[in-house]
């Protein structure tokens, strides 16, 4: 079985980034793939900001990255590029973290302008812990993603499409 860590730069668990985040891990548990959802927002703050690698949940979090045989990172854009709360915990895995993992991103923003961030913000930060195996990825506006009154959110039928394709190629990756 796949291990896929699910690594969210989101600092709101309200934010519509959930709706791919979501939607996402179903598709990958019914292909078979074991999911963990990493929010940043919820590690220790201070140990964030200070680099505490020896910080219980610090720890944890980069043994996960670790473990894992593909890490998906999921971000809101904010002034063109991913959350500061991702790139600080990104700053914490090592060198050579993510060499041999497939890596899939998952943006969401307000507009068509910050498309590119995937490509001109994200991916060179992780081609410098290792990554070679980058996906393509999936930028969705958050008009495409509608929170509905279960709490649950509804996805476009062209963002569903997008994603599908992505997990499966992802899927790919991983049964080698």
């Amino acid at each position: 079985m796949s291990k896929v860590v699910i690594l969210s730069g989101s600092p709101s668990t309200q934010s519509r980034l959930y709706g791919l985040i979501n939607y996402t891990t179903e598709q990958l548990q019914q292909a078979g793939a074991e999911t963990t959802l990493l929010n940043v927002a919820d590690l220790p703050a201070e140990d964030l900001v200070q680099a505490n690698f020896n910080s219980p949940e610090i720890t944890t979090a980069l043994a996960l990255i670790a473990a894992a045989d593909a890490i998906i990172v999921a971000s809101p854009v904010y002034k063109a590029a991913y959350s500061g709360l991702l790139k600080i915990f990104l700053d914490l895995i090592p060198q050579e973290g993510l060499r041999g993992k497939p890596v899939l991103p998952l943006f969401i923003g307000g507009t068509l302008a910050h498309l590119l961030v995937i490509d001109y913000a994200l991916k060179p930060v992780l081609n410098a812990l290792g990554g070679r195996h980058i996906l393509g990825g999936v930028y969705a506006l958050d008009q495409w993603v509608e929170r509905l009154p279960d709490g649950a959110y509804g996805l476009s039928e062209e963002l569903a499409v997008r994603l599908d394709r992505s997990v499966k190629e992802l899927n790919e990756l991983l049964r080698g």
